[in-house]
Parts: C-alpha cells; sequence; structure tokens
C-alpha cells in the first residue's frame, strides 16, 4: 500500500468504459485532475514531517487527532479527498451485476428490509444532503457489522467515525454535472448500473475476518 509521497491510483477501467452513466470526459476531469489535486495537497503539506511519512491514508486518517495541528485541517481536506476518491474508484466497474449476491444481499435485507428499499434509502441520503460531500453504505464493527447508510460534508471520511466503507457514491459537483446538471437524484439513481457489487461483498467479508483495509 502506498504511503508518502501518495500517487494517483490506476483505474481498472477505462476513461469511457462508464459510459453513458459516467462520460470519459467527466472522468478524465474527475481522476486525472480533480483527484491528482487531492493528492499534491496531501503530499504537500506532508513533506516538511518526515514522522508521519510511513503511514497508508487510511491510518494517516485513523491518526488525524495526532497529526500537527497546522496541517491537520488540510490533511482532514486533502487526504480525506484522496482516500474517498481511491474508495470510489475501488467500487466501480462497466460489467455492473444487477443485484447484490450471497452474503451482501442477505445483509441488506436483514438490515433494510430488502435491496430495493437500500437503494430507494441510499438515493434518498444523497439527494437530501446539502452541499457537497459523499453518501456511504457503511459497517458497523461495534455492532456486528451492522449495515448503514450515513452521509459526510466535504471530504470527511468514515475513518473518522469507526465505520468500515463498503460503498460510495461522490455528491460533489464535479462528479456529475456535465452530464446531469443540477439533477442529483437522476445521478444517484442512475450509478447504480456501474457499481461492482462482487467488490463490496468482498470488503465486507474482509471486514468481518479482522482486515483494516479493503
Amino acid at each position: 500500500m502506498s504511503t508518502v509521497p501518495y500517487a494517483l491510483p490506476a483505474l481498472k477501467f477505462a476513461h469511457g468504459d462508464l459510459a453513458p452513466v459516467i462520460d470519459g470526459r467527466t472522468m478524465r476531469l474527475h481522476h486525472d485532475l480533480h483527484h491528482q489535486a487531492y493528492i499534491d495537497g496531501l503530499n504537500a503539506a506532508l513533506a516538511p514531517y518526515p514522522q508521519w511519512h510511513g503511514l497508508t491514508i487510511e491510518d494517516l486518517l485513523r491518526r488525524l487527532e495526532q497529526l500537527p495541528v497546522e496541517i491537520r485541517q488540510t490533511v482532514r481536506n486533502f487526504g480525506g479527498g484522496h482516500a474517498n476518491h481511491q474508495f470510489f474508484w475501488k467500487i466501480l466497474t462497466p460489467h455492473a451485476a444487477e443485484e447484490p449476491s450471497d452474503g451482501l444481499a442477505q445483509a441488506l435485507k436483514r438490515d433494510f428490509g430488502s435491496v430495493d428499499n437500500f437503494r430507494r434509502q441510499f438515493e434518498a441520503v444523497g439527494t437530501q444532503h446539502f452541499g457537497s460531500g459523499w453518501v456511504f453504505l457503511v459497517a458497523n464493527p461495534a455492532e456486528d457489522f451492522k449495515l448503514e447508510i450515513v452521509s459526510l460534508p466535504n471530504q470527511d471520511s468514515v475513518l473518522n467515525i469507526g465505520r468500515m466503507g463498503l460503498l460510495t457514491c461522490d455528491l460533489w459537483e464535479h462528479a456529475y454535472y456535465l452530464k446531469y446538471q443540477n439533477r442529483r437524484s437522476e445521478w444517484l439513481h442512475a450509478w447504480w448500473q456501474v457499481v461492482d457489487w462482487p467488490t463490496v461483498a468482498e470488503r465486507l467479508d474482509k471486514f468481518r475476518a479482522g482486515h483494516r483495509h479493503a
């Protein structure tokens, strides 16, 4: 896993492969420019602090309150931006299955009543979120990995609220505005077509097995 200097992760698909849900121009701007800007800002903030250079981005954010106060907010913003985008790319695919299966489907039914209920609640939380941010499906290790939906502002990370991220959708306008303009609910509804459910299920299995990084 990468540490300082953090680097832009390669996509596992070509820029245009998620069209028409996410067009190639949006993907280039989002991945190549926006994500890179977060990495550049994070590396610049940490450059004078070599004692913090050996951590993955996940471990760095878990120790946010231990960072020097003069860089804490910068790391929260830029580090969170790097972590959230890195997470986002992992759960996208041009070959999406229509439904989750096996253990993930059972967990969704247990905690939301049905997969459809989960989707409706996820879209509602994302649509109602004020301003920029992210909507997440998370597992709560303190409650037997109960699944929950949370939205967080700006580039805040679920790593700072004691949750394990399974799925996330970007609510910043740069993620969808070229195609969907102000129709965030339309973006959230279309986005299911590119969700990599096997990867989401694998994350849940790894967290249950005790792995902190997925």
